[in-house]
């Protein structure tokens, strides 16, 4: 077992076979946690209703993408406050904490009456979970990113870092596998009938494993050698955010990085599921193999993206990304309408869809392709894979080790939790005020295009940062220097 404080300060290189444990840790927690967040969004089109009971199917579904988005949104929440445990008490408790939440929450959500059982309650519980959920997952993704990064060499971080990025869309593959697994053996009327608790069920088991790997593992090296000399944080809330120079950090990963990848990644691994299901009518069935094999299909490509962005740079891959988002959604999800199913003619299944009239995009309509639908959501995920691959390496570069938890967790969580959580109802709204089955997509491109903006003209690249190197001479002098954007901070920069 490697010394968790033996750390060489000019060059940093674990035997591979430790660096392999230590992401194969990392990532299989981070991929169950996001395995419970996203069986609740999978299973919308089933339960619903079962929550809340607004008069109209599309009001049912908005209440319950509204509870959905609270996980979200409380998300940036649970970055401070697991943040701060993080950078004060240690990665590996926090660890622990996040992955003991998110798993008692899930499995509480399988065991939740349902409305017709103890009336609007069910779903005030549902929110209440929804945002200890939030909250835990909010603490969750910075600790393994950091945890991982902290043990990379230089030059290799965005490779290794990019196994981490590969846990959301796992989680949400393992999500769908879990369902399409439970409906085909239970049946449909069943699994709409009770069977739809067993994946909220069934993670308290892969919790219970992920936690029996994690407490086994040591502290990071550079924060056990940080804690060590005594120069953690006393306070790293007020040193992220209450430090201007910082706080501009914390502001451009944000608005030039962390929110326009939360807008793509969330249009392509699950707003284009919730297209597919509610305005193309693929069934459910159908609908999550063809998001499960384009997900399959794209996933290696995280990590060469990563791997790439440790020689071409952060920043060109992520903004290219948006870049391809922001000009080919429009043109995808046309085509998309052209190999959907044709629309039912039954009034009974129509009012049970959110949309009420057939899709017709720029190319016309010629019968449903299941193969050409994967392959628009191929593409999709493909664009997912180059702004989130090199994302973990690119925020972990902008921060000392003292507040790198808090800082780097708040920007992904807002970018991701916020302006990523929120695309699906948005989107729902634009496309049920305006009557334009594209309507959804404009919130997503907006915010891509915006993002893309402020990272060309604001972001300087980030993978030439040695963070070994940057935090000794932090922790020796009480300066960051050599930090990725164009304007220096003073001699206190780093500090309160």
């Amino acid at each position: 077992m490697v010394d968790a404080v033996a750390v060489h300060d000019k060059e940093f290189e674990l035997p591979k076979k430790e660096m392999v444990r230590i992401i194969t840790a990392s990532s299989m927690g981070t991929m169950i946690e996001w395995y419970d967040f996203y069986i609740f969004g999978s299973l919308a089109a089933v339960i619903a209703s079962k929550f809340y009971q607004t008069g109209t199917p599309i009001g049912d579904m908005i209440a319950w993408l509204a509870a959905f988005a609270v996980g979200f949104i409380v998300r940036p929440f649970g970055a401070v406050v697991f943040g701060r445990v993080g950078d004060i008490i240690g990665r590996k408790y926090t660890f622990l904490v996040t992955m003991t939440l998110m798993g008692v929450c899930t499995f509480a959500v399988g065991l939740l009456p349902t409305i017709d059982k103890i009336g609007p309650i069910a779903g005030v519980i549902l929110i209440f979970l929804r945002i200890l959920q939030g909250l835990a997952l909010g603490g969750e993704y910075g600790g393994a990113a950091t945890y991982v990064a902290e043990h990379a060499p230089h030059g290799k971080r965005g490779f290794y870092t990019s196994f981490i990025q590969i846990t959301a869309t796992a989680g949400l593959f393992m999500s769908l596998g879990v369902i399409l697994a439970s409906r085909t053996f239970l049946g449909e009327e069943t699994f709409d009938a009770w069977g739809w608790r067993i994946p909220f069920l069934l993670s308290i088991l892969l919790v219970m494993v992920s936690l029996y790997i994690r407490y086994k593992m040591r502290e990071s090296p550079l924060f056990a050698k940080l804690k060590k000399s005594g120069g953690t944080s006393k306070n790293p809330i007020l040193e992220s955010f209450g430090n201007k120079y910082n706080l501009k950090w914390v502001l451009l990963a944000l608005f030039g990085a962390t929110m326009g990848q939360g807008v793509v990644w969330y249009t392509g691994q699950f707003y284009a599921l919730f297209y597919l299901q509610k305005v193309f009518n693929v069934s459910l069935v159908e609908s999550n193999y063809i998001v499960a094999g384009a997900l399959l299909l794209a996933t290696p490509f995280f990590v060469v993206m990563g791997k790439l962005s440790d020689t071409v740079g952060r920043k060109k891959i992520m903004l290219t990304g948006m870049a391809l988002a922001v000009t080919t959604y429009y043109p995808i999800y046309n085509l998309m309408a052209r190999y959907a199913p044709a629309f039912p003619t039954d009034p009974a299944v129509i009012e049970k869809l959110a949309v009420k009239s057939q899709v017709i995009g720029w190319f016309g309509y010629s019968g449903y392709n299941p193969w050409i639908l994967a392959a628009c959501i191929f593409v999709q995920v493909f664009y997912v894979t180059m702004v989130y691959g090199p994302i973990a390496a690119f925020l972990v570069e902008l921060f000392p080790t003292k507040i790198r938890y808090t800082s780097m967790s708040l920007p992904y969580h807002i970018g991701n939790g916020v302006f990523g959580g929120l695309v699906p109802i948005i989107g729902l709204s634009l496309l049920e005020k305006t009557g334009n089955g594209f309507a959804g997509l404009w919130y997503p491109m907006g915010i891509a295009a915006i993002c893309f903006i402020v990272g060309a003209k604001m972001v300087q690249e980030t993978n030439h940062i040695d963070i070994h190197k940057d935090e000794s001479i932090a922790q020796s002098t009480g300066q960051v220097v050599n930090f990725p954007f164009a304007e220096p901070g003073p001699p206190e920069h780093g500090t309160t």
